[in-house]
This record gives structure tokens, sequence and C-alpha cells, in this order.
């Protein structure tokens, strides 16, 4: 897990994690995910991605929509953690406690199941 700053671009997070991405049968990114080197990377390791175009892109790159629509799940857990106020204002100054109180988090709502 990489915590980057609030403002970094998906791009350089994507950079930095590559190298330490497991075996995947697919990537699959938002719009923020579409950039040529991104996906050479990607296809590079043997894992296609899905990741929709970005509206200013000049050559529109075709995607899955049905499991483009899956995202949503992931979208929903970010927001459940962002209901927690602690992680929301990020009270906790140092990234190593700030990733814990992300963590314990998780596991409460994954332990407390759908509501």
């Amino acid at each position: 897990m990489l915590l980057g700053q609030g403002q970094m671009s998906h791009f350089k997070g994507a950079d930095l994690m590559i190298d330490a991405l497991p075996r995947a049968r697919i990537m699959l990114g938002d719009r923020g995910y579409d950039a040529n080197r991104l996906r050479q990377a990607l296809s590079d390791r043997g894992i296609p991605p899905r990741i929709r175009s970005r509206a200013n892109r000049r050559g529109q790159i075709p995607h899955d929509a049905v499991l483009y629509r899956q995202r949503h799940k992931i979208e929903f857990m970010f927001g459940r953690l962002k209901d927690w106020r602690r992680i929301q204002t990020r009270y906790h100054r140092c990234a190593h406690t700030f990733m814990q109180g992300i963590v314990n988090t998780a596991t409460v709502i994954f332990w407390l199941g759908p509501q």
C-alpha cells in the first residue's frame, strides 16, 4: 500500500507501485490512471489494462463498460472509510500513524459487515 500526498497525481503513485504489483488478470482503473506509459507498463507485465479514457484524449481507447461499472464497490469502500471523522480530516500527522488508523477503520468496517 502506498500513502501519498493528498494532491499527488494518480500517475506518480502508479509509477511508484508498478514493480510491486502482484500477478493479476486485469487492472481496473478510473480515468485518473489513463496514461500511455502506465498502459504500456501493465502490458509489459502481462496485465491487460481496463482503464476508461479521459474525455480529452485524442484517440479514445475502448473499455469494457460492464466491468468498469464494478468500480462502484471500490468507491463505496473509500466512502465508508471517509465516514470516520478521524480518517476524513486526517488527524494523524505521521504517515505511519495515519495508515494504522486506516487499517483499524477498515478492520472495523469489515467486522461490522455491510450496513
